[in-house]
């Protein structure tokens, strides 16, 4: 799945035994459907998806497509293979992707351009996780016959593990431009896109209307259990859908799982600022706590990372204890910790949340 973005010792420790009130600030995957979301599973109307015969299926299709001003769009199982699908299209192998150096499709989708599409990234790396043309143009390979071609530049909008910043539309659209004059394909990893909807007060159709695919996921703040979407063009949607297939994502009657990401798109975005607004509330009180630095100008939509060098204590540690106390949190290295707010974490959980942290670093 196309999920939470952390470090190896987070994936190598045991499952963190969950206290009665846990406040799991660990990523906004961690969410639950609604109770409207789980009415909607158990009553959809389904079909074989293979055949295109499920109707939520295509509903949800169809619907996707619309709020991006786009042709088509497909549901696919996670965002990886969104992305991965995306990549297939539009490149050979042999060929690089540009993309930033801590983005998703570099850092945590296994290799998979690699492994399965036969590209390798070319990396840049950026403090804010924003790139801009000035930094991927030097990138671009020159077309001689005997040097790995550039094909695709890839963004990613809001930018995970920069900590949910957003791009400018001026600043995507001229990259899109550019790299169009230059022959590229511009593939969005728009896992949290309508994050950066919200806070940027425009339409996704609006900031993402010159890239040539879009991936975004309904699991991560829209709340639905399982499931992204890929939208682009008719022709490009055909294609992806013969790739799903190949990589194991041909689902069966998946309007089980359509139902709930309808609901997602046309319910969940509309509360998405209470997230932003918490994870400003707990950065600032993350501030006050002595030992941690937190760059506020950063914490545009849901995520916080912070560094907690200042403490004496490693990332780990305070993690460690954080949960020991039910508070979840992920270090992402030795010395910075992420924060994720979501829909399951309301401004009283953050406030507990806070309050634990100041415990355990004076204790």
């Amino acid at each position: 799945m196309y999920g939470p973005s952390v470090s190896n010792s987070t994936i190598d420790a045991a499952p963190p035994k969950l206290a009665a009130q846990t406040v799991d600030l660990r990523s906004d995957t961690v969410t639950k459907p609604t109770p409207e979301m789980r009415r909607a599973m158990a009553e959809a109307e389904v079909g074989d998806d293979v055949y295109a015969e499920d109707p939520t299926v295509n509903r949800l299709q169809q619907r996707a497509a619309e709020i991006f001003g786009r042709e088509a769009a497909i549901f696919v199982p996670s965002g990886s293979m969104g992305n991965l699908i995306a990549i297939k299209i539009w490149t050979h192998h042999s060929n690089e992707v540009i993309c930033e150096e801590l983005g998703h499709i570099n850092q945590y989708e296994m290799a998979s351009m690699s492994a399965i599409a036969g590209c390798m990234p070319r990396t840049v790396r950026s403090a804010d996780g924003i790139l801009t043309w000035e930094m991927i143009k030097p990138l671009i390979r020159p077309h001689i016959y005997y040097r790995a071609q550039t094909a695709l530049v890839s963004l990613e909008n809001t930018h995970n593990m920069a900590g949910g910043t957003v791009y400018q539309p001026r600043h995507s659209d001229e990259i899109c431009d550019h790299a169009h004059a230059a022959g590229l394909k511009v593939h969005l990893d728009g896992a949290r896109i309508f994050n950066a909807g919200v806070a940027l007060e425009k339409t996704v159709a609006e900031i993402t209307g010159k890239f040539d695919s879009i991936m975004f996921c309904l699991s991560k703040g829209l709340a639905a259990p399982v499931g992204s979407m890929l939208v682009g063009s008719n022709e490009f949607i055909e294609q992806a859908r013969i790739y799903r297939k190949m990589l194991g994502g041909g689902m069966r009657q998946a309007g089980v799982l359509a139902a709930a990401g309808l609901i997602a798109l046309e319910k969940m975005p509309g509360r998405l600022q209470e997230d932003h607004d918490n994870a400003k509330f707990l950065a600032e009180g993350l501030s006050h706590i002595k030992g941690v630095k937190v760059e506020l100008a950063k914490v545009q939509t849901n995520i916080v990372i912070f560094d907690v060098k200042g403490t004496g204590r490693s990332a780990a540690e305070i993690c460690d204890g954080l949960g020991k106390r039910g508070v979840l949190a992920g270090p992402t290295d030795s010395h910075s910790i992420r924060m994720v707010t979501h829909c399951d974490v309301n401004r009283a959980a953050i406030e507990r949340a806070l309050a634990e942290f100041r415990a355990l670093i004076t204790a």
